[in-house]
């Protein structure tokens, strides 16, 4: 049976939660600097100072597991050769080390425009990842993939480049799954301010939903927020 299309997620919000924050000290902390910086997508924005982006972006085994062990139960995805998962922004690909590590026989690909995030991947499954643009043609067929993610990129890029990147997601894979930043009221809109370093599109749940629509995207969304 079909699972429904279009639904709010809730996988890694739990995750999100996390992690302290103190919004005002770093907007206050030469953020205009640390933007340049971090936008380069380079050493300093994964394993530098707290300030350029994540502070020392890790392994830590077990960290992924759970959000890997809700995609395969809600999507259905099955340990053979024939499922086939593409991770949009995928960094150093954490996530997709940990779906590997429970279905070790599905092909799992990622992408991303750090050269850095992919070359510090994991070693098992490097040589499955490469270096693309989210909002440029996808070298697959059409629904080529059982699912499509993308955790935390697509509020990286400008309206136009956005709209691209939900029409190929839409377009290779069956079953698609994205997380985006966004802000509920003016509090949570100030907070993402303060910390985003590299967010271009600041858009309300409402707001996004529009650019689903509009984009041709039909598949699950998450939305994180800095309450």
């Amino acid at each position: 049976m079909l699972i429904d299309m279009g639904k709010l997620r809730n996988f890694v919000t739990p995750l999100h939660k996390k992690t302290k924050r103190d919004y005002v000290a770093r907007m206050m902390d030469e953020k205009i600097k640390c933007m340049i910086v971090a936008k380069r997508y380079g050493k300093e924005y994964w394993d530098g100072d707290r300030r350029y982006g994540y502070g020392g972006y890790r392994y830590i085994p077990g960290y992924w597991k759970s959000v890997a062990q809700k995609l395969i139960k809600t999507y259905k995805l099955t340990n053979s050769p024939k499922t086939k998962i593409l991770d949009v922004g995928c960094g150093k690909a954490f996530l997709l080390y940990e779906i590997n590590l429970l279905i070790p026989k599905a092909k799992i690909v990622g992408f991303d425009i750090s050269k850095y995030g992919i070359a510090h991947a994991q070693k098992d499954i490097r040589n499955r990842l490469f270096i693309h643009r989210a909002q440029d043609k996808y070298p697959y067929k059409n629904k080529e993939f059982d699912l499509v993610i993308s955790i935390t990129t697509l509020h990286n890029l400008k309206a136009p480049d956005l709209s691209k990147a939900l029409s190929e997601i839409e377009r290779v894979g069956k079953y698609k799954y994205v997380v985006i930043e966004s802000y509920r009221d003016e509090a949570e809109l100030f907070n993402l301010e303060c910390w985003a370093l590299t967010c271009e599109s600041f858009s309300r749940p409402d707001e996004w939903q529009w650019t689903f629509k509009s984009s041709g995207y039909t598949g699950d969304y998450e939305f994180i927020y800095f309450d």
